[in-house]
């Protein structure tokens, strides 16, 4: 069997990593990597693809950024002539990135098999490009498998055959686990001087957090507050170090409890997390990692396409509410938080589940 998997985000990668390490063991599947180059950060792809042993993609589109539109018509225009060229049985998509609903779009064109890794997670708003990517790739694949039983409920209300839907775990948790002791390795606390649970990690890209300056400046202002209590430990996004420099909202970061870092390595910002006493975040993988390893979290978005970790998790969704979000601070740092349980298969097996229902689907079993 020759299989293309897909890469085309910094998210992506975290979720291929164990992936790539399992069906590499399987002497059956050709397995081909395919970054696309839909978001490309030369030292962060690089430290990323290193830190995690991924292998260094067979083929890279070197697609860049773009608007929706014409992104989307390059990677299609560009895919098109590698299935050509490489004729695969099968491709599979992580996520709900712009590379996972173009490269499907080609496949199902051209009768080749599409695999979805991360299938019917649902937001239910159809603003963000995300749900749209997620809901066509599910609409067109053979293969789905979902990460949480509301993920199942969610395509079968949408009319997806229940035969093509698989209950494998997340993937996002493998890599956790398995990198567990090189995360205790990292020595990040010591370069900040920050002890064990005696922070709160944040992290903020979102358009709707990070683009309009008066939500900005309060979101600012409301964790200059927090870290009064407590140290915050902010990696900053691009996007938004860029908008705080253009709202001119620089001179609002003055306190000494809150530590502006460069965007981290994966092994070092984990390091971060597993230590925190609580996070607050716009991150979908963030949600899930803190579920995993039952930390606070408290996520400023007004929806989630991750509902089972407010639902079992540790995970508060509370929109642009910066009352809310102090008052939760407040309660995480005094050791209150709700009741929580890891979800089922978020055991580290993910990969193994994933390859072997691919080997039976495929006649390799």
């Amino acid at each position: 069997m020759k299989l293309i998997n897909v890469v085309g985000a910094r998210p992506n990668f975290m979720k291929i990593a164990p992936l790539m390490s399992e069906l590499n063991s399987h002497k059956d599947i050709e397995t081909i990597l395919l970054h696309t180059g839909q978001h490309y950060d030369e030292k962060m792809s690089n430290l990323f693809f290193e830190e995690l042993g991924i292998p260094k993609p067979n083929i890279n589109l070197g697609i860049g950024s773009n608007s929706q539109a014409k992104q989307v018509a390059s990677i299609m225009e560009k895919f098109d002539d590698v299935t050509d060229s490489i004729k695969p049985d099968a491709i599979l998509v992580v996520g709900d990135v712009n590379s996972t609903m173009a490269c499907s779009l080609v496949a199902v064109k051209k009768g080749i098999k599409i695999i979805h890794l991360e299938a019917g997670l649902r937001s239910f708003d159809r603003t963000m490009p995300e749900e749209i990517n997620r809901i066509v790739t599910d609409s067109i694949a053979d293969l789905l498998f979902v990460p949480s039983r509301d993920a199942i409920d969610n395509l079968k209300k949408e009319g997806i055959d229940e035969s093509k839907i698989f209950l494998v775990g997340n993937i996002m948790i493998d890599t956790l686990f398995h990198f567990m002791d090189k995360i205790d390795n990292s020595k990040i606390l010591n370069d900040y001087n920050l002890g064990n649970k005696g922070f709160g990690l944040v992290t903020l890209h979102r358009p709707s957090n990070v683009d309009d300056p008066v939500i900005l400046e309060n979101i600012i202002k409301s964790l200059v507050d927090i870290s009064n209590d407590i140290r915050l430990i902010f990696p900053i996004h691009p996007r938004t170090r860029k908008n705080i420099q253009t709202f001119g909202l620089t001179h609002l970061l003055n306190s000494n409890n809150l530590i502006l870092t460069e965007p981290l390595g994966y092994l070092d910002f984990q390091k971060l997390m597993v230590n925190s006493k609580f996070v607050i975040t716009d991150s979908g993988g963030v949600q899930e990692e803190t579920t995993a390893l039952k930390i606070p979290c408290i996520t400023m978005r007004e929806n989630t396409e991750r509902p089972i970790t407010a639902i079992e998790g540790t995970n508060e969704v509370i929109g642009r509410n910066t009352y809310k979000m102090k008052e939760l601070a407040n309660d995480a740092i005094n050791g209150i938080w709700k009741d929580s349980i890891i979800p089922q298969y978020w055991d580290g097996k993910t990969a193994k589940r994933v390859v072997k229902t691919i080997k039976s689907h495929f006649g390799l079993i």
